[in-house]
């Protein structure tokens, strides 16, 4: 409900009963009182969407803001105390008659403080793929997904307020929209994506769009993408808790959390992995990783013909990679969807069980184990492919083992037919090629230490695979990773992973690298050092149709970049493709997209990227990045080309930082740090047809730098865009803040809703190029556009410090 003093309404926070902690608001519209100088601007909405300040009025009762557990409505009274003009889309005044407004369910202060994640499970209902939709497609039941809060470290990672600071966004939204009278447009808008879905679903959709790969989880977003920030945040935290590590068991739980997402049983985990004694325990567990890890192979591709898998191998990487030169799409769309559909058919569980038994050969034990193996062996140069020395060969069913002494060893590993498996125990080593393929499924590399080189241009090698499984573990040393295409953490139609866990490493790649999927798991995990990242396209926690993908580094200051080689596919705009850092993307007229997953721990971290990066969806897909800690800079457009030289093209960038393209949606998460986000347009919270992108800040003093248009968090084409910034003095440059575009040309007005655009601003004294005020709401464009700017509570505190000292000096108190 609305308190009105004086004939102003001061706006309640829509809490529930029970107050806060300092993080969290209570004020949500305040009209300024005249001693504040300006501290204070409450805003009224004119016809044309533009913001102006309401006349100072003192607000004699501004301290009932911190106690007081009633709800609001959003009624705006002109100076005079009449009922001003709220500019709703059909015009209409909302008088200044108090009001309830639907109970809108915002945490208590225990569930903004840090708890177990086993409590967790039990604030953040999270609907499982796996659970049965009702006819509009969402979940019947909305229990929490105990496959996640059980696999993830019972810790908390990031922001320890992250969870409660997110839970804020929805029914803030909720309520402005309410407020405003367009809460009817906004679910016309989601009952017109639904329809849209459920008029996909099939193999043939009657346009470029078909339900081919479509992932439950995401068709549950599209359709309530309010829903989506708590998810996403639930989902990256648990990833990083699990893949931090860096560990067997931590690799096996994060791919628990991803399973059920990914619409695979998330079957409970029964390992019978016992810590070596030994060296030669240690070898004999090898083995048995990679036996059991060429059964879980079988199984996957059992469901198909023996054509259909020649088919497979046969074509993916020339259809799915060479053959194109964009990235949203192939040139051969038939054969695409011919191999995506063969992909489908596989087990799928399968390819995750391969890839958690993959994981065992980065446990712990066993790789300390490893170190105990006798140095005595064959002379250097016994076997083709080896230069150096092989202290012990074991042969099995599925392949050779090969283990090299402590010098510097060179192993030629395409030239190592039998080879299924290779242990070096130390030494500054060279690896070339080792292609993963029908030819040999399996490849397992562990490297125990030394300053290694790993080079080669053939697809499927550095724990990547075409058609098969493989994992590299290097456990030390600075290392430098040069690869061609589907390589370091990559597969296309299997699993691979690269895990590194100590040194300054340096990772270049072309295409489909460096954590990427298409018809399976792509995993690269780096838990410490100084890393240098570089792709071209299609990378860096990048997922295709029926892909899981993830890119995580724990900790280090590090830099990443995509893009630079490949121009982009608009005619209008300069620039080049990207694809990556956190992207889960369709095949536009071939099949939905998949999970991808970019995950950044700790240090100053600087990201240049292309076209469509850092935390988006594309054409039926899900991505999602994260940077948990650390002053970041993101710098947009790549600043030089990929190979070094001077760009040929202007720095332009779309799609980036926080986005959703397509019937897709896209989330950003930054946990702490002054960070800088920059771009051309389209982007920092963006959706564009049908889409929802989401760039949510959990703190610090951050600028947001992109001016030219589509940014900052804005909706187009029947779309939601949201920039959620909590907490901090923050910038905002240009004017493109909060924008909502009364135009829609894609799809029609006013059956598909209209468009929706926030800014959300908690705290801090910010800055707006639109001129918002601060402490106040304001309309921007269309009835669809908000900037919503919040105080913290002890802002509020010291307001009201301020109103009583300027009460005790009146000449009435005297």
């Amino acid at each position: 409900m609305a308190r009105s003093t004086s004939g102003t309404v001061i706006r309640l926070y829509p809490s529930t009963s029970a107050e806060f902690i300092s993080d969290a608001f209570q004020a949500d519209r305040i009209l300024q009182p005249g001693p504040f100088s300006g501290g204070l601007k409450g805003e009224s909405f004119t016809a044309e969407g533009e913001s102006r300040p309401v006349a100072p009025r003192v607000v004699s009762r501004l301290a009932k803001i911190l106690s007081t557990t009633g709800r609001t409505s959003d009624a705006l009274v002109s100076a005079d105390g009449d009922g001003g003009d709220a500019a709703g889309s059909a015009g209409k005044k909302v008088d200044s008659e108090e009001r309830e407004d639907a109970e809108l369910h915002l945490p208590d202060p225990g569930e903004m403080t840090p708890q177990p994640d086993a409590e967790k499970e039990q604030q953040l209902p999270s609907a499982s793929p796996d659970q049965g939709a009702g006819k509009d497609g969402q979940p019947e039941t909305q229990q929490a997904e105990k496959s996640e809060g059980d696999a993830a470290e019972v810790e908390t990672v990031g922001n320890p307020l992250a969870a409660g600071i997110t839970r804020l966004l929805r029914p803030e939204v909720e309520q402005q929209l309410v407020s405003r009278g367009v809460d009817r447009q906004f679910e016309q808008w989601r009952s017109y994506a639904a329809s849209r879905l459920n008029a996909t679903t099939g193999p043939y959709g009657g346009s470029e769009i078909n339900g081919l790969a479509r992932l439950s989880w995401f068709d549950q977003l599209l359709r309530d993408p309010l829903r989506g920030p708590e998810e996403a945040e639930a989902f990256t935290r648990r990833l990083h808790a699990a893949f931090r590590l860096a560990t067997a068991d931590g690799i096996r739980d994060g791919l628990q959390v991803a399973r059920p997402r990914m619409d695979v049983s998330a079957t409970p985990i029964n390992e019978s992995w016992i810590a070596p004694a030994d060296g030669r325990e240690a070898l004999e567990q090898v083995k048995k990783i990679l036996l059991r890890a060429s059964a879980d192979m079988g199984r996957a591709v059992k469901p198909l013909e023996q054509a259909e898998l020649s088919e497979l191998s046969r074509n993916a990487y020339s259809v799915l990679t060479t053959e194109t030169s964009v990235g949203h799409t192939i040139n051969n769309r038939g054969s695409g969807v011919r191999l995506c559909r063969l992909m489908g058919k596989m087990d799928r569980a399968a390819l995750f069980d391969l890839a958690a038994t993959l994981a065992q050969a980065a446990d712990p034990a066993l790789l300390s184990a490893l170190t105990q193996l006798l140095v005595e062996g064959t002379s250097p140069g016994s076997f083709p492919g080896v230069e150096g020395s092989v202290v012990s060969v074991m042969e099995t069913e599925a392949g050779t083992i090969f283990v090299g002494g402590k010098g510097g060893n060179v192993y030629r590993l395409d030239e190592m037919k039998k080879a299924a498996v290779v242990i070096d125990l130390g030494g500054n080593d060279v690896y070339r090629e080792g292609a993963v393929n029908v030819s040999r499924p399996i490849l397992i590399v562990i490297d125990l230490g030394g300053n290694d080189r790993y080079e080669g241009t053939q697809p499927g090698i550095q724990g990547g695979a075409v058609v098969g499984g493989s994992i590299l573990v290097d456990a030390a040393g600075d290392d430098v990773y040069s690869a061609r295409d589907i390589a370091q953490g990559s597969a296309l139609v299997g699993v691979g992973m690269l895990v590194d866990l100590a040194g300054n490493d340096r990772y270049l790649g072309l295409r489909r690298v460096q954590g990427q999927a298409l018809g399976g798991v792509g995993l690269l995990l780096d838990r410490d050092g100084k890393d240098d990242y570089r792709a071209a396209m299609w990378g860096q926690g990048m997922a295709g149709p029926w892909g899981f993908a993830a890119l995580e580094d724990v900790q280090g200051d590090d830099h990443y970049y995509l893009g630079g080689q490949f121009y982009d596919s608009y005619p209008e705009t300069p620039g080049y493709d990207g694809w990556g850092q956190g992207v889960g993307a369709g095949i536009r007229g071939v099949a939905n997209g998949g999970i991808g997953v970019f995950l950044e721990g700790a240090g100053d971290d600087e990201y240049e990227f292309d076209y469509f990066a850092h935390g988006g969806g594309y054409w039926l897909g899900m991505g999602f990045a994260r940077d948990f800690d650390g002053n970041d800079k993101r710098l947009g457009a790549t600043r030089t080309a990929y190979n070094g030289s001077a760009r040929t093209q202007q720095r332009f960038q779309r799609f980036g930082n926080g986005w959703g393209c397509h019937y897709a949606v896209g989330f950003l998460f930054d946990d702490a740090g002054d960070d800088s986000y920059d771009g051309t347009i389209m982007g920092t919270g963006f959706g564009w047809d049908l889409s929802a992108g989401f760039l949510i800040e959990l703190g610090g003093n951050d600028q947001y730098l992109a001016t030219v248009g589509g940014v900052q968090g804005q909706g187009a084409q029947a779309s939601l865009g949201v920039l959620y910034d909590f907490a901090g003095d923050d910038i905002y440059k240009g004017t493109s803040q909060g924008y909502a575009s009364g135009s829609i040309t894609y799809h029609p007005y006013p059956t598909c809703g209209g468009n929706f655009s926030f800014v959300v601003d908690y705290g801090g004294t910010d800055q707006y190029g639109s001129r918002a005020q601060n402490n106040a709401v304001s309309r921007r464009g269309s009835s669809g556009g908000f900037i919503i700017d919040r105080p913290k509570k002890e802002e509020l505190e010291a307001m009201q410090a301020s109103v009583e000292r300027e009460a005790g000096e009146t000449p009435t108190s005297r």
